[in-house]
């Protein structure tokens, strides 16, 4: 809840926030941990969003790398709640703890141990079976994931997008398997 200084919390598994199965995978983090993750990461260096992207991929091995849509919203969340604050430079906001942010990590910290304990044990699981896939090309894939998951859950395609979709698919795997 912003300004609250405390995460949201919620009741049982697999809710709508829930940490629950969905799709079959496990969420690798419950609500609010991610806040806490991002804060912590712009306490030992301000940064702005994308770099903090590359930082939590590198944290987690290469396993693991938010979307642009969950680390610019936890961003936006870190800002309003007075956790963070912006100072652009370079056209680049930059994120910069706040002493209130300081006490929120201070306060948090058996949690924020426990996600790095995860990010330590992903780092040195590597990336699993997708090991061998250079970090670029697994962005890439799950860049592609995210768009189709997006564009499939807000329904409503027709026939023609459909197709369209199949054939860009389609595209790319040939276009893949010629390089």
């Amino acid at each position: 809840m912003a300004g609250s200084g405390e995460p949201r919390r919620h009741h049982g598994r697999g809710g709508h926030h829930g940490g629950g199965r969905r799709g079959g995978r496990h969420r690798l983090f419950d609500y609010g941990e991610m806040r806490l993750l991002v804060l912590s990461l712009i306490a030992e260096k301000p940064t702005y969003g994308y770099e903090l992207i590359r930082m939590i991929e590198e944290k987690f091995g290469g396993s693991y790398a938010p979307s642009p849509g969950v680390i610019y919203p936890t961003l936006t969340w870190l800002d309003e709640a007075g956790y963070a604050r912006i100072v652009e430079a370079d056209g680049r906001k930059n994120y910069h703890i706040t002493p209130e942010g300081e006490a929120f990590l201070a306060a948090s910290r058996t949690a924020l141990d426990e996600i790095l304990a995860r990010a330590a044990t992903g780092a040195a699981e590597g990336r699993g079976g997708r090991k061998n896939v250079p970090m670029p090309v697994m962005r890439g894939m799950e860049n592609l994931r995210t768009a189709l998951r997006l564009r499939l859950r807000n329904g409503g395609l027709d026939t023609e997008a459909e197709e369209k979709i199949a054939a860009l698919l389609d595209d790319a795997a040939r276009a893949i398997g010629q390089v």
